[in-house]
């Protein structure tokens, strides 16, 4: 296990983001929902300078606690944009959850020391493949939010999402659709211009990072061609995009999970 080595204003900013996003995960029965909103905000933005100490501080760091931070800040930040275009949408207290938990892992695993990199492009290709993370956690979480709706219309129960099923379903795949496209383009670049964006010789290699990214985007091409040419709906396509986010989250995050985590390796 890496031991945090954080600087006391990283302690401190994810320290204080963390409790600011335990209050509405612990009170937002008790809360009313304006008062839940400016709470999220709060803790967004201490959880985005957290993210930014970490990667423009003293000694920037990355691995697969900060990826899943992003991942979960951009994840908030769609829903900050989106509950602007559907007010009703209600998911507050879960997101809460979720943010808490992605700073303490962040600050928990720094990750590794970010050195000078071969080219001033790369960190777009990483922009882009984090973003990819992003658009697809938020797929994943409507599909959670559209499987319970489904579940609640059985049951004649009221529904708790605050948004109809079909609105779901059509965000639920734009977001895919999204994703897909940030991830085409992560691939591509890392296909075609690996020389550049890495140093000369070292080609795109077919590793373990490689071939689950590969594998994972073939599931979500599936996806997207078995919901426009036959239909597919329901549980059928919500399965499939559990999968293929399953083998995105194994691409980076999982192996960098078993590195820092399991053989205590940061680089």
């Amino acid at each position: 296990m890496i031991l945090p080595s954080a600087s006391s204003a990283a302690l401190a900013l994810s320290v204080a983001a963390t409790l600011a996003y335990a209050l509405p995960a612990a009170a937002s029965a008790r809360m009313n929902r304006r008062g839940i909103r400016n709470a999220l905000l709060i803790a967004w933005a201490l959880h985005g300078l957290a993210l930014a100490w970490g990667l423009f501080g003293q000694t920037p760091q990355f691995g697969f606690a900060p990826a899943l931070s992003v991942t979960a800040w951009l994840a908030l930040t769609v829903y900050g944009v989106e509950s602007r275009l559907f007010p009703q949408l209600r998911a507050l207290g879960a997101l809460a959850g979720l943010g808490a938990a992605s700073v303490v892992i962040a600050w928990l695993f720094p990750g590794a020391p970010l050195h000078r990199q071969a080219s001033p492009w790369l960190p777009l290709h990483w922009a882009l493949g984090i973003a990819s993370y992003g658009m697809f956690a938020a797929a994943v979480f409507h599909a959670w939010l559209m499987r319970r709706a489904e579940k609640q219309m059985r049951l004649a129960a009221q529904q708790d999402s605050g948004v109809p099923l079909l609105t779901l379903e059509r965000l639920t795949f734009r977001f895919v659709t999204a994703g897909f496209v940030l991830l085409s383009a992560t691939l591509l670049a890392g296909w075609w211009f690996s020389e550049t964006l890495y140093g000369v010789g070292k080609a795109w290699k077919w590793d373990h990072k490689t071939i689950f990214s590969v594998l994972s985007w073939i599931a979500f091409a599936v996806l997207l061609v078995g919901r426009a040419q036959l239909g597919w709906r329901g549980l059928k396509a919500v399965r499939m995009l559990y999968f293929g986010s399953a083998l995105l989250l194994l691409a980076y995050v999982g192996s960098r999970f078993v590195l820092e985590v399991f053989l205590g390796r940061a680089t």
